[in-house]
C-alpha cells in the first residue's frame, strides 16, 4: 500500500498534477507541492481563519481538510483572485483603505469576503461581521477591513461611492477640533 496519492486538482483555473503523502492536508499540498504561499499557516486547528479557501466557491480551512478529498473540485487560493492583471475589487480596496497591517490573516479574510459577495453582492455591516468571524486578526480594529469588503462590493455592483475621507485620512485630531 503506497502513503502517496497522485491527483489533478482544480486550482485557480488550472489543472494540477500533484504527488503528495496522502496524510497532508490542502494547506500542505497548497504551500509546499503547489508553492502557493498566499495561503497560510496559522493555527492549525480550524480556529483563526488565516488557511481559508474556497472550494466549489464556498470558504473552507485549508488545515482541516485532506487534499487527497480534493479531486473533482474546484479550489480558488487567493493567488487565483486577480482578473488578468488587475486586481480583484476586494484586494484593491485592502490595498487602498490599508485594510492590511501586517498582511498575515489577509488572504483568509480576502477569500471568505469573495464567498461573502459572490453570494450576496450588497450585504450589510452585520452580515460581513458575520461571514468573517472565523478570520482572527491580531493588528487591525477590523473596521477597515469592513469598510474595504464594503466598499468593493460597491464597486462591484458599478457604484461610484467612494469610501468616507475619515476611512482614507483617518479623523481630524481631538486637540484641532476646536482650531
Amino acid at each position: 500500500m503506497s502513503n502517496t496519492t497522485t491527483l489533478t486538482l482544480r486550482i485557480n483555473d488550472e489543472d494540477v498534477t500533484v504527488a503528495f503523502p496522502t496524510h497532508h492536508t490542502l494547506l500542505e499540498v497548497l504551500r509546499e507541492e503547489c508553492r502557493l504561499t498566499g495561503t497560510k499557516h496559522g493555527c492549525e486547528l480550524g480556529e483563526c481563519g488565516t488557511c481559508t479557501v474556497l472550494v466549489d466557491g464556498k470558504p473552507m480551512l485549508s488545515c482541516l481538510v485532506l487534499a487527497a478529498e480534493m479531486d473533482g473540485h474546484e479550489i480558488r487560493t487567493v493567488e487565483g483572485m486577480m482578473i488578468g492583471n488587475t486586481l480583484h475589487p476586494l484586494q484593491q480596496a485592502f490595498a487602498d483603505l490599508g485594510a492590511a497591517q501586517c498582511g498575515y490573516c489577509t488572504p483568509g479574510i480576502l477569500m471568505a469576503a469573495e464567498a461573502l459577495l459572490e453570494a450576496n453582492p450588497d450585504p450589510t455591516r452585520e452580515q460581513i461581521q458575520e461571514a468573517l468571524a472565523g478570520n482572527l486578526c491580531r493588528c487591525t480594529g477590523y473596521i477597515k477591513i469592513l469598510e474595504a469588503v464594503e466598499w468593493a462590493a460597491a464597486t462591484q455592483r458599478g457604484e461610484d461611492t467612494p469610501p468616507a475621507k475619515e476611512s482614507i485620512y483617518g479623523s481630524p485630531h481631538a486637540a484641532t477640533k476646536g482650531e
